[in-house]
């Protein structure tokens, strides 16, 4: 209520009382300080009151210069769009809840009828052929061989034609790879193909023959290993082949391709290895053998050791020719010797000769035992000739590298040395009386 005191119509110097002026919401009264009252009604009906937030509101849409229509449609269109959004986000979610569900009721499904018999799945274990087992499954390449029989001459020729998709062995992938052949049970000789550098896919085309009888051909297994070469470190096998000669049709020449086969881990003695390098200097006339070292030797002693030293011979047109031999090393398997051995070879010489190193357990009271053999030179195969041959290829640089030890049998079999160099005076007079 609002009290006003105002004089109404007073003119000067009058001596009549003044008029109140009294408000509220709906009317007010004008009353003099006497007898009257006047009293006014207001044509206003509530009094409203107005948050700061609404006046906020109406601030900020005064300012856009736009229509209040015009802003109303706006709010109302976002409105909707939002809506529509999150509509169409809870249907997808929906979706692939229901596919997941679907896709489980097949699986289960097709689990199911692999128990009836009603499709070629079952719940049981696969066949251990069907297993990948790591790396003993894993590709390890084809090769091509061939095989005959000459029943006249009782000879067997295998073929080592070419090998295609080697498994990679070195860090660059690829290989070296080289075939050993050899036949079992009997193991008498033991054939390697040359060394192909650098390659997954060589083509060899080398033959090796073996003697055998009829009656052992049925007893017997071609046994064809493909090897990775290493010149410092054992070398790797990548696969092999094991034919059973008895189930081949001898009556025609048998060629064929087949996978590589995780290798056998019996069978095949480990004699050791042995490293020693070679120089040959043809101005000089000089071969030099340098004896390095051995290790993983056979022991032959009762304490499980050996007391070996190594036998450096030189065979001229396979005759035993000159020899030497190495300190012994007692009671070891892995005996370090570096000693060194230089030989009178000419060049023309040197074409004919074969290099056999052989380790032998030196025992003071009975015979020596041989521990392995090795040979190069001219009629050497597989990385023993690559050896020799890299010697003649590079003069005056020395060659260092690994060999696996092989039986004595093998190689005495193999290389077939006759005892004696013949005397130039008895070559001279036989000449001489043949002439005559």
């Amino acid at each position: 209520m609002l009290l006003i005191m105002s004089p109404i119509h007073q003119p000067p110097n009058s001596s009549q009382p003044l008029f109140f002026m009294e408000l509220d919401a709906k009317n007010f009264t004008v009353t003099d300080h006497s007898t009257t009252t006047i009293t006014f009604t207001t044509s206003a009906s509530t009094n409203t009151t107005v948050s700061p937030a609404a006046n906020f509101f109406n601030d900020l849409l005064n300012k856009i210069p736009l229509p209040r229509w015009a802003l109303y449609t706006i709010f109302v269109a976002g409105g909707l769009l939002i809506l529509l959004c999150c509509l169409c986000i809870c249907i997808k979610c929906c979706c692939k809840g229901k596919k997941k569900k679907q896709q489980k009721k097949k699986d289960e499904q097709i689990n199911l009828k692999g128990m009836d018999g009603k499709t070629t799945t079952a719940l049981v274990q696969p066949d251990v052929g069907d297993v990948d087992y790591g790396s003993t499954k894993k590709r390890r390449g084809k090769l091509l061989y061939s095989l005959d029989y000459n029943v006249a001459l009782s000879e067997l020729t295998v073929g080592i034609k070419q090998a295609n998709s080697l498994k990679a062995m070195d860090i660059g992938g690829s290989s070296d790879p080289y075939v050993k052949v050899y036949i079992c049970p009997d193991k008498s000789k033991t054939c390697e193909t040359k060394v192909f550098k650098n390659t997954l896919n060589p083509v060899y085309n080398e033959q090796f023959t073996f003697q055998l009888s009829k009656s052992t051909l049925l007893k017997s297994v071609v046994v064809m290993k493909v090897f990775d070469f290493n010149r410092f470190s054992k070398h790797e096998i990548i696969g092999e082949l094991r034919v059973q000669l008895c189930n081949v049709d001898w009556n025609h020449v048998i060629e064929e391709w087949q996978d590589l086969a995780e290798p056998a881990k019996f069978e095949e003695e480990n004699l050791g290895e042995i490293c020693f390098s070679l120089r040959y200097v043809p101005t000089a006339s000089k071969l030099t053998v340098v004896i390095l070292e051995a290790k993983n030797l056979k022991g032959m002693d009762v304490g499980g050791s050996s007391d070996p030293y190594v036998k450096v011979q030189l065979a001229l047109d396979k005759r035993k020719w000159k020899k030497r031999k190495t300190s012994i090393k007692r009671k070891t398997l892995n005996p370090y010797y570096n000693e060194s051995f230089t030989f009178d070879v000419t060049f023309e010489q040197i074409q004919r000769i074969n290099l056999v190193i052989s380790v032998w357990d030196h025992d003071d009271i009975s015979r020596n035992d041989a521990l392995g053999k090795i040979f190069l030179g001219c009629d050497a195969t597989g990385n023993q000739l690559r050896h020799w041959a890299d010697m003649l290829s590079n003069p005056r640089r020395p060659v260092a590298q690994w060999h696996n030890l092989l039986s004595a049998e093998q190689v005495n079999s193999t290389l077939t040395l006759k005892k004696k160099i013949p005397i130039p005076s008895k070559l001279v007079e036989n000449t001489r009386w043949s002439s005559k």
